[in-house]
């Protein structure tokens, strides 16, 4: 009989994150790791904890490469609404570069690691092109379109000048809406944004030489500050936010982890030809 009951309490410890929130004062946390894309789950998540009493603070924990625009300036907006009510921040893990870094700047104070590869401020856009292979297999594809623009960046032809002019105008734009973000999170003018956001990436300690963190640190540091400057004691209890089924809290381990990366990557993130990325671009890789 103790044995069953011992089974039955570390199943219940095993499951708590699966538990439904239990009342009283806490810190949220909220996870954005791997590649960032539009999570309407998420994005409301957080949306929800500007209205929660409850919620004390936010604690932002960001391990990412980037995504796509679209996603980061969501998440973006969602941690700005909730700031604009309550304090946030954002502690950087690895990797918290181009919209991993543009979802930062909503914080009101960012920690990052001395190791930590962020910025990479800037915009992609990427489309394969096969007409060199279509050629030499003696493969000519015909293309019916409803004008000269309507099927430009193509997989079976090159860019015209005009299709490249127009692709580049896009990413301009987008880069201008990335470079306000940080210009207006950062409190910093939008002429330095631009010098600093030619896509490198900087280490933490480097970001922290040019003003896009205020730290060096982790999540202790963070709640630190919460404490001394947020009137948020560091006993309060921090809470998970979590999206994710029960299928995904069951997998555990690096293996896993590396199965749901993949499973979302490949078929729930997969990438369109005219999607525009905000991700830390490691050329020949």
């Amino acid at each position: 009989m103790l044995s069953v009951l011992a089974c039955l309490l570390a199943a219940l410890v095993w499951l708590k994150g699966s538990l439904p929130h239990i009342g009283g004062p806490y810190v949220a946390r909220v996870s954005v790791g791997g590649l960032i894309t539009d999570n309407a789950k998420l994005t409301n998540a957080i949306d929800a904890l500007a209205d929660d009493g409850e919620v004390k603070a936010v604690v932002l924990k960001i391990d990412s490469p980037g995504g796509s625009v679209a996603g980061g300036e969501a998440l973006h907006d969602a941690i700005a609404r909730v700031a604009a009510k309550k304090p946030v921040v954002a502690v950087m893990g690895g990797m918290a570069a181009s919209a991993g870094y543009m979802i930062a700047v909503a914080a009101q104070r960012i920690y990052a690691h001395e190791s930590t590869l962020t910025g990479s401020i800037g915009v992609l856009l990427e489309a394969p092109e096969f007409s060199g292979l279509l050629a030499k297999l003696g493969v000519d594809a015909q293309v019916i379109r409803s004008g000269p623009l309507k099927d430009e960046p193509s997989l079976v032809r090159p860019l015209s000048p005009a299709g490249r002019d127009v692709a580049q105008g896009l990413v301009n734009d987008l880069y201008d809406q990335f470079v306000t973000m940080v210009a207006s999170g950062r409190k910093m003018p939008v002429d330095k944004v631009r010098q600093l956001g030619d896509g490198r990436p900087y280490t933490g300690r480097q970001a922290l030489a040019l003003g896009l963190v205020d730290a060096i640190g982790g999540e202790r540091d963070a709640r630190a500050w919460l404490a001394a400057e947020k009137n948020v004691p560091m006993n309060v209890r921090t809470e998970d936010v979590s999206v994710e089924g029960y299928a995904s809290r069951a997998l555990s381990g690096q293996a896993a982890a590396l199965l749901v990366d993949i499973w979302k990557t490949v078929f729930s993130q997969s990438v369109s030809l005219d999607g525009a990325w905000a991700v830390w671009h490691r050329s020949g890789l």
